[in-house]
């Protein structure tokens, strides 16, 4: 008799997806033919539309940085619920704090108390920090081209000399621990991603206090 067919194996788990994309850019990063192939490919689409023909590079790594920080934050609040993160964060935050205040008292029954929870509580947090985990091979396979396609454009500068305000002049091209435009991108975008990430989560609670609102107007009639 044949036998039947076993159960079927997954094809792969997030967390090996992950890891093979994570290789993959780190491939990208710090294989200098690769990212050039992979910053020239898309380069046929960027350069066109935010490259100034090399003459103003502050500007390209500007839009390179919002389109990108943009991206990422956008595909992060889709499937990210700030009042639920930060409902968790607070209970944390005031778990941390009873149990560190128990063990000042040695209070050993709340100290016993709150430990048969932490498990539970920690779980939780744990579940917000793994589904950001599972969004980062899609925010990955966005961003590490156009970095990409941002070292080679920078390399590729006729005069790669800026003014920055901590410095008349510097060079782009120029490598202390990080490449100056890594730098430069990170100052002109983080404060930006910030501010999105503000804006999103601003309307994302004013529109759950809304809906609590209808239903608690709708549970009242």
């Amino acid at each position: 008799m044949t036998q039947g067919a076993g159960p079927q194996q997954p094809m792969a788990s997030p967390k090996i997806t992950t890891l093979m994309i994570f290789v993959l850019a780190m491939f990208i990063m710090f294989d200098q033919n690769l990212r050039t192939m992979t910053g020239n490919l898309v380069g046929l689409a960027f350069e066109p539309l935010i490259g100034f023909d090399y003459q103003y590079p502050l500007l390209t790594l500007l839009f390179a940085g919002l389109t990108m920080v943009s991206f990422s934050i956008i595909v992060r609040s889709f499937f990210t619920d700030y009042v639920a993160m930060a409902r968790s964060q607070k209970v944390m935050s005031a778990f941390n704090q009873e149990l560190r205040q128990a063990r000042l008292d040695n209070n050993l029954y709340k100290i016993k108390k709150l430990t048969e929870h932490q498990q539970e509580i920690m779980s939780k947090s744990m579940e917000m920090s793994t589904q950001q985990l599972k969004l980062l091979p899609l925010t990955l396979l966005f961003i590490i081209p156009i970095f990409a396609w941002v070292s080679v454009f920078v390399l590729n500068l006729p005069d790669s000399y800026i003014a920055v305000p901590w410095q008349p002049m510097v060079d782009l091209n120029n490598t202390n621990v990080l490449p100056n435009w890594i730098l430069v991108y990170t100052l002109v975008s983080i404060p930006f991603g910030h501010l999105l990430t503000r804006t999103i989560r601003f309307f994302q609670f004013k529109r759950k206090l809304r809906d609590y609102s209808e239903t608690a107007g709708n549970e009242a009639l």
